[in-house]
């Protein structure tokens, strides 16, 4: 057992990283084919076939899930994933050809490194020949963009507009931040006297999995439900600028259906200890700071 969604038999991860360009994508596979739902709670979400996962769609499954940076443009990472699977013979067969289903999300990370450079069919096919059981964490893949705590700007290196809060303690790891201590993100909404019109360059993207059996409203609800996770550790969470989305694999298919009330409750805090180690494990990118870093500089001042 790793502690990485590799954990579930069937499924691999791999990343493509440009350290250069601040930018990245990762691809979670699954050739054989995973009943496959997904919960979209944002209100400004970049997406790619999320509609065949609803519970009234006629194909349901998933050969791979990405997860890109690029904005908009990161969506064409899923067509070099799509390009992969179809030369490893998988994907829905249409007894013309097989055609691999790649749902996608992105983040916006264009305000970092280079907004000019994107993941595209090349990079997310690059991302596919490094899937394996070992997962990196932190700032690789779709992830090395990623920033969080923008209420006053961008701050730190989740691609959140809100805080990182670490649920069990309540204490915020990452932020905005003025001179040397956070600013909680709430406090400075409610001190705003006038709407101003947001932009939305903010998301918290994941896919969580389960070697349990799931029907279709199962898989779909598991995903809902792992947003949970995303609103213990992140304050505000799914706001107008964030563009949240959810995906649940469940590779079983034997048995009798699992108690999905348990596996959301259990997704949930599998989601928010990602979000912790995702910001903790990060790294200071484009001039950015990484929380561990903006942490051990206040430490050194003191």
């Amino acid at each position: 057992m790793t502690g990485a969604i590799t954990d579930v038999p069937g499924i691999t991860v791999g990343h493509y990283t440009d350290r250069e360009a601040v930018t990245g994508c990762t691809v979670v596979l699954c050739p054989c084919g995973a009943l496959a739902g997904v919960d979209v709670r944002g209100s400004a979400p970049g997406t790619r076939e999320t509609d065949p996962l609803r519970p009234m769609s006629f194909v349901g499954q998933a050969h791979a899930i990405l997860l890109s940076g690029g904005s908009a443009f990161g969506l064409d990472a899923a067509g070099g994933v799509m390009r992969f699977l179809e030369e490893q013979g998988c994907g829905f067969d249409t007894k013309v050809v097989r055609v691999p289903i790649v749902p996608a999300a992105i983040i916006f990370d264009l305000g970092i490194g280079s907004a000019k450079v994107r993941p595209g069919p090349e990079e997310g096919y690059k991302a596919c020949l490094e899937a394996g059981i070992q997962v990196a964490e932190g700032s690789v893949g779709a992830g090395t963009g990623a920033t969080v705590g923008k209420a006053l700007g961008r701050k730190l290196v989740v691609n959140a507009y809100g805080d990182v809060i670490d649920p069990r303690r309540g204490t915020m790891i990452a932020g905005p931040r003025q001179g040397k201590r956070f600013v909680n993100s709430i406090t400075v909404l409610r001190k705003r006297g006038t709407w101003q019109p947001p932009q939305p360059t903010s998301t918290a993207i994941g896919v969580v999995a389960t070697s349990a059996r799931l029907d279709r409203e199962g898989v779909n609800k598991l995903a809902q439900m792992a947003h949970d996770g995303l609103a213990r550790a992140i304050r505000p969470c799914h706001t107008l600028v964030d563009g949240d989305v959810m995906f649940a694999l469940s590779m079983g298919n034997k048995g009798k259906l699992a108690d999905v009330t348990a596996l959301g409750a259990v997704a949930a805090e599998v989601v928010a200890e990602a979000v912790l180690r995702g910001v903790m494990l990060a790294e200071g990118l484009g001039g950015i700071p990484s929380a561990k870093e903006f942490k051990a500089g206040l430490r050194a001042r003191i």
